[in-house]
């Protein structure tokens, strides 16, 4: 039974971490890929942990894995908000059919501080 258990994490694992791939290839714009790759590769590799921790069947293992998916799932939508917000600093433009730019006239250039609609600092 574990086995099957462990084939399946690891297909549906390695199939996701496969879309996070082709979704950086196909994606228009560096926000779209960056938000494919924190989304679909973060579940993709705590997939692929799980089955680790499985086959092992050992305590210590099982322990390390579950340790590492959570500061995973803790860290990398932060890392991914950090990077898009870095990338819009910098000016990496947004793809030509994007419809909303909902930080435009929002963000001070000078002080890298976000301001409200009323003008109050964040």
């Amino acid at each position: 039974m574990s086995d099957i258990l462990i084939m399946f994490l690891c297909t549906v694992g390695s199939i996701v971490v496969l879309i996070a791939a082709i979704g950086i290839a196909r994606m228009p714009d560096f926000y779209l890929q960056l938000s494919v790759t924190i989304k679909a590769a973060t579940l993709g590799i705590g997939l692929l942990l799980a089955a680790a921790a499985v086959f092992f069947a050992d305590v210590s293992i099982s322990t390390k894995v579950l340790a590492i998916i959570f500061f995973l799932v803790l860290t990398a939508p932060v890392a991914g908000h950090m990077i898009g917000r870095a990338a819009y600093l910098i000016g990496t433009r947004l793809w030509k059919h994007s419809v909303v730019d909902e930080l435009k006239g929002k963000y001070n250039d000078q002080t890298h501080q976000l301001e409200s609609e009323e003008g109050e600092k964040q």
